[in-house]
């Protein structure tokens, strides 16, 4: 008989959602914890509403409910505030809280220090704590750390999983509904096909966890695959190994298994390095037919010296090669970028846009650089008194924590919102024929703009809108020359459109006037006196920024993961816009929205 029989799961919400709904979490490190323990435990559990605040009312809830003599907590650095609480009420209910993942793995002594974990496995986690589970501690169970006496106990580091077929698939069944959806059909979902990289890169905690890379065999991987696999809903599958195209052979496998079985209804995501994709040229047409949709590359810096110095071995030629072949088979890209090297200043980041674009990237994400504990950056960063905090709620890629040669936080933060404005080409505005389109269009994407400042909340609403103007400041300095065209050309322009860009704090205004240039529409940016009159319509700047801050991000994580479902299943929109309807802070957030559209008209 199992020492601990009865057993709730948690896997620690990120205390800050980006507006992304690909990185909402699919809770698969439990799911693999549940399955590991499956067979020898009496009872299985996880709190609904794991994905939001609501987790911790639904936690409380199910341990006053029913029995449980262990919770087991799994973390990341930026969960890890919120999983010392729910570590702390299920101590309150007198249960013993064991605790894994990238962060417990990173500090486990720092994480004991807190008084209300009791255990802490160390990296891979299916062995040890299916050991645990059976044993109890125990120094012959490998991979735990517990604090004794006021002494530290390390059992000492298990052995990697070399053989990853025998790793139990993921129980999902075990999964809570989420906005609806039943635990085995959640719209979006996520598959690991390896563990760990062949690379070391000095800001990727991947090697303190799972170290060399270990691929699954091809069918192992299909079998799980099926099980997701569902005719009638086109599924959004994230493939989120560190690097899916490390064995070419093994992928194309998986494709062929894929497409004999007829497994082909997804909208595929991944990641990996660009000189794969260029290796991978030869069945790229199969990855597509599997649907194979985005594949985002991890570019970082177009400073050669930059990516040596994170031991980054990226060529930019393979960049380039790697994103015109995706393009070439209908792939999409997006590029990853650091913003906050230490040696790079804000000259040197000013580039970063105009190299991207450059590069034939259509999508991109600018992330701030971010020491993840367990990371060389990390013991860099800390060494020299860079750290500027560590309140792990701000540890999201889109929050500076640290200060670099030239940077302070702030500096930072306002490249980062500076790089997403200069990248836009604007194309969306210059197709509009008139100011209402043009400002419907602007609205939209400032809304967004407006939402990656949301997660950072050190910063008040005065601050974001003025980091904003800042940054559409610096862009219009940079003597942006936009332009539209087509064959056949837009029907000519009657007379110019546009949209204002109005900062009272300053008392000015950014115009964003669109003019006809023989065949071409042309955008051009003129910074003017608040009180100078216009015949375009004005975007308050603080009212946008007000009412993006007053939307929940569980609202707005609600309003994104139904619109990726009527993405992915047009037949779908019917239903989905009638429960978008349904929802109250949906219905507040579009009035809202209505209400900043008329009044920018009059």
């Amino acid at each position: 008989m199992a020492y601990y029989r009865n057993i709730c799961f948690v896997e620690a919400p990120q205390a800050i959602v980006t507006p992304f709904p690909r990185y909402i979490s699919d809770c698969i490190g439990v799911c693999y914890l549940a399955a590991a323990v499956e067979d020898i435990v009496e009872s299985m559990a996880m709190p609904e509403n794991y994905y939001n605040d609501g987790i911790f009312e639904s936690f409380e809830k199910l341990l006053k409910s029913r029995p449980f003599d262990l919770v087991a907590i799994s973390s990341m650095t930026g969960c890890f505030n919120n999983a010392e609480k729910l570590a702390r009420i299920a101590k309150k209910h007198g249960i013993t809280v064991v605790m894994g993942g990238f962060h417990p793995t990173a500090l486990p002594e720092e994480v004991l220090d807190l008084g209300c974990v009791d255990l802490v496995v160390v990296g891979e986690g299916e062995a040890t704590f299916r050991e645990l589970v059976e044993k109890g501690p125990s120094r012959e169970v490998k991979g735990l750390c517990w604090k004794e006496n006021g002494e530290f106990v390390h059992t000492g580091m298990r052995e990697l999983i070399r053989d990853v077929d025998s790793i139990r698939l993921p129980l999902r069944s075990i999964r809570p509904e989420r906005f609806g959806e039943k635990s085995d059909e959640y719209t979006i979902d996520t598959i690991y096909t390896s563990r760990g990289c062949p690379w070391v890169c000095s800001f990727c905690a991947n090697d303190k966890m799972h170290k060399q890379w270990r691929g699954r065999s091809a069918e192992n991987v299909v079998e799980e695959i099926a099980r997701l696999h569902d005719p009638k809903k086109k599924k959004l599958l994230k493939i989120w190994d560190a690097n899916f195209l490390t064995n070419i052979r093994r992928v194309e496998r998986i494709c062929e298994l894929m497409i004999e079985r007829g497994l082909t209804n997804f909208r595929i995501v991944t990641e990996t390095r660009a000189k794969d994709v260029i290796r991978a040229e030869r069945i790229l047409p199969k990855l597509r037919k599997i649907g194979l949709s985005k594949v985002g590359l991890g570019i970082e810096s177009p400073n050669p010296k930059t990516l040596a110095l994170m031991n980054k071995e990226n060529s930019l030629d393979e960049v380039t090669t790697a994103i015109n072949l995706l393009n070439q088979y209908g792939v999409g890209s997006e590029g990853y970028f650091i913003v906050g090297h230490y040696s790079e200043s804000v000259e040197d980041t000013m580039p970063y846009p105009r190299f991207a674009r450059a590069l034939g990237l259509r999508q991109t994400l600018f992330m701030a650089m971010t020491p993840y504990p367990g990371t060389r950056i990390f013991e860099e960063y800390d060494r020299d008194n860079n750290i500027t905090s560590r309140d792990w709620d701000l540890y999201n890629n889109f929050v500076p924590v640290i200060r670099t040669a030239h940077m302070e936080n702030r500096d930072i933060m306002r490249m980062m919102v500076y790089c997403n404005v200069a990248f836009c080409d604007y194309r969306s505005v210059l197709k509009r024929d008139d100011n209402r389109g043009v400002l419907l269009t602007f609205l939209k994407d400032l809304f967004q703009l407006v939402f990656l400042l949301k997660v950072n909340k050190t910063l008040d609403r005065k601050e974001a809108s003025q980091i904003v103007f800042e940054a559409f400041e610096l862009w219009l300095g940079a003597n942006p020359a936009l332009d539209y065209a087509k064959t056949p050309p837009p029907p000519p322009l009657r007379q110019p459109t546009g949209v204002c860009l109005l900062h009272m704090a300053s008392g000015k205004r950014i115009d964003f006037v669109v003019e006809q240039a023989g065949d071409r529409r042309v955008l051009k940016l003129r910074e003017v006196p608040a009180s100078e009159l216009t015949p375009f319509p004005v975007v308050r700047l603080d009212e946008v920024v007000d009412a993006a801050f007053s939307l929940s991000m569980d609202a707005l994580m609600r309003l994104l993961y139904r619109n990726e479902l009527m993405r992915n299943n047009p037949r779908l929109t019917a239903r989905q816009a009638l429960a978008l309807i349904g929802d109250r802070d949906i219905r507040k957030l579009a009035l809202r929205f209505w209400r900043l559209y008329r009044g920018c008209l009059r």
